[in-house]
């Protein structure tokens, strides 16, 4: 990381963890080692390489979460898994300060097919990576700018099982509404032709790290 003061940078080619703490709970339960792609004032971009080792959440007994039906899903025991991302790799941009990042996906052969807005806290920095906390309800947006919710029943079960209260479920929401018009408008990031994008062939996996949930000392935004 260079730079001094509230403006700290990765470069090109650094290896990050992309993390999210567990609602409620602040212990990370999601972590993605991705290769920064740019970084600057404006944009940060990191790309998710196939079969990079990640950590996920699984019940207590190793079930995948979404095989829990959905009244008892985010009050089962849970725990973590280390996994192997599968399918095609994923680009991540996220602008400092916005409640959301967007991930662009591809079919085999670099064949665009979607990107993907992800409502979340607004990023926080620290030495070897940045943590956020994800706020369930999301976003699909296709080439021929045709969009649509998704997991809005996760959105209101959450709620429900009191990981969300009102007052930050009506922000996520807004939160929401207001991709959409930056959607509609068809403004950054669907405008930036990063669909065209493509990975340096010399570029290694990053591994993930044992101490993958570490307590940072965070830095700025």
């Amino acid at each position: 990381m260079t730079g001094s003061g509230g403006s700290q940078h990765w470069a090109p080619g650094d290896h990050i963890l992309w993390r999210y703490r567990g609602n409620g709970t602040g212990a990370v339960h999601i972590c993605r080692p991705v290769t920064v792609v740019q970084d600057t004032p404006e944009l940060l971009a990191v790309w998710m390489a196939p079969d990079t080792e990640c950590v996920r959440p699984v019940l207590a007994d190793g079930t995948p979460v979404h095989d829990e039906p959905l009244a008892t899903r985010y009050t089962a025991p849970r725990t973590t898994e280390r996994a192997r991302w599968s399918g095609s790799g994923v680009l991540k941009l996220a602008r400092p300060g916005e409640p959301w990042s967007v991930w662009l996906f591809w079919e085999r052969g670099w064949r665009f097919r979607s990107w993907y807005v992800n409502l979340e806290e607004p990023r926080v920095r620290w030495s070897g990576g940045l943590d956020s906390e994800d706020h369930f309800l999301d976003i699909s947006v296709y080439p021929d700018r045709s969009w649509l919710w998704r997991d809005e029943d996760e959105f209101a079960q959450a709620q429900r099982s009191g990981l969300m209260g009102p007052e930050q479920a009506a922000r996520v929401r807004a939160a929401g509404e207001r991709a959409v018009e930056r959607i509609k408008s068809w403004g950054t990031p669907f405008a930036d032709g990063w669909e065209d994008w493509r990975p340096d062939p010399g570029w290694r996996v990053p591994e993930l790290p044992a101490d993958w949930d570490r307590t940072p000392a965070h830095t700025a935004p």
